[in-house]
Order: structure tokens, then C-alpha cells, then sequence
């Protein structure tokens, strides 16, 4: 995957013709993995780079405010000392400007493609609970089914809150257990009586079934997107 870094659009020579072109085949190869149903890492690695670019245009201490975590803080300075160089010079400034307007607006567009895929797999998702559920919902295992393959991958969940900026945040940790074969045998109970079996550190767990009648890629959208949507359902369950 090609990828970009932090400061792209105002590394090296600034020439709106030369970002353009680095742009352009960043996101070429973003749209092909698009156009193949695959949207992460590269979905949220786009976000971050249109974010970054608006965040650098509107206020460049707002890029320490969003990103602790994606920037460092030789990053953060590189950037400070850069836009404070730039603003005393109006015809390079205005050049970055354009390159920033130009790149803005042109991630936008794929960023309404990426969307559209995860909304239309979102919609398509089903998720119950299976079986008697506990009071605690915040650690357990998930489920996961898709199209017409005849297999259940199945997840161990943690859910955390976090906070940022005074409000509170849900995170999920997954780790993968195991694939079964789906048939009459290995149904979703006799799945969840096998886990509480074989794995005695969650002897009650919450468990949630999640399926699709599509057939996607499984760790590049499918996974990515059920563990998003179990946590907004466990969060809306829980009220």
C-alpha cells in the first residue's frame, strides 16, 4: 500500500503539480482496493489524512488537540515551525493553500465512496444475542458469519472506556478463537457451551451472533465494521 506521510503536502519541494501527482497515486490505489469491497487499513489511513489537512489549514494547534496518538511530538514541532515559515511567505503559502484545497476536496470524494460501502455492509448485518445473556456485556465473544461460506469465526471481545476531550469513548480489543464448520452440530448454543467448556476464564460470557448475506473480504471489511457495530448495539442495549 503506498502510503503518505504526516506532512505530505508540505514535504520536499512545494509544487502543487508534483503533490497532485503524489495524491493521485496514493489514491489510485486506495480506489482499487475500493473497488475490490477492501477498506481498511486504507479507509481509516484516508481519514486521517483529510483530517490532517483541514486540522493544518484551520489551526495548527489543533493537529496536538486530535492526534496525540498519530503524531509525535518532533512531528508536531516540524509542523508548527513549518507553518510559522510559511505564513511569512504569500506566494509559497498560497501554493500550499492550493495544494490543501486541491487534496481536501479530492479525498473527500473517495472518503464518500469508502463511506457508501461500510454504510451498505453495515445495513446488512445482523447481530443477536445468543442465549441467556449476562449483566456484564462488556467481555465475551462474537460470532461472526458471512455469504455463503459454511464457517463461524468466532472472537473474544473486550470492551474499555476511554476519554478524550471530556467525553467518553468505547474501544473493543478482539482476539481470534477459533473457526467452526456451520451445521447442525456446531449451532450458535452448542458453539457458546463449547466456549464455556474449554475456556474457563469467562464462565459466563456475553455472546453475540453477527451475520451477512454478503460475501466480503473478512479482515480488510467484514471484521472491521461487525466489531464497530457490535460496539455501538452493546452500547445501545446497555442504554
Amino acid at each position: 500500500m503506498k502510503t503518505l506521510s504526516q506532512t505530505w503536502f508540505a514535504d520536499g519541494y512545494i509544487d502543487f503539480e508534483l503533490k497532485k501527482y503524489t495524491l493521485l497515486a496514493y489514491l489510485q490505489e486506495i480506489n482499487q482496493c475500493f473497488c475490490e469491497n477492501k477498506l481498511y487499513p486504507q479507509f481509516a489511513d484516508l481519514i486521517f489524512h483529510y483530517n490532517n489537512l483541514v486540522a493544518f489549514r484551520e489551526n495548527k494547534k489543533y493537529l496536538q488537540e486530535q492526534f496525540p496518538k498519530k503524531l509525535t511530538g518532533v512531528q508536531l514541532e516540524k509542523l508548527q515551525l513549518l507553518y510559522e515559515s510559511l505564513i511569512e511567505d504569500d506566494e509559497l503559502m498560497q501554493e500550499l493553500e492550493d495544494i490543501i484545497h486541491y487534496a481536501s476536496s479530492t479525498m473527500k470524494r473517495t472518503i464518500t465512496s469508502g463511506s457508501e460501502i461500510y454504510e451498505f455492509v453495515e445495513n446488512t448485518l445482523s447481530i443477536e444475542p445468543v442465549g441467556i445473556m449476562p449483566l456484564d456485556h462488556n467481555e465475551g465473544y462474537f460470532m461472526l458469519c458471512e455469504g455463503q461460506c459454511r464457517n463461524t469465526w468466532v472472537y473474544q471481545y473486550r470492551l474499555s472506556i476511554f476519554e478524550k476531550h471530556d467525553e467518553k469513548y468505547r474501544s473493543i480489543k478482539t482476539e481470534f478463537v477459533d473457526v467452526w464448520q456451520r451445521n447442525i452440530v456446531n449451532s450458535y448454543q452448542n458453539i457458546k457451551a463449547e466456549l464455556i467448556r474449554n475456556r474457563s476464564d469467562l464462565p459466563n460470557p456475553a455472546v453475540y451472533s453477527v451475520e451477512t448475506e454478503l460475501t466480503i473480504p473478512m479482515e480488510e471489511t467484514l471484521l472491521p465494521i461487525a466489531k464497530r457495530s457490535l460496539v455501538r448495539y452493546i452500547t445501545t442495549t446497555q442504554g
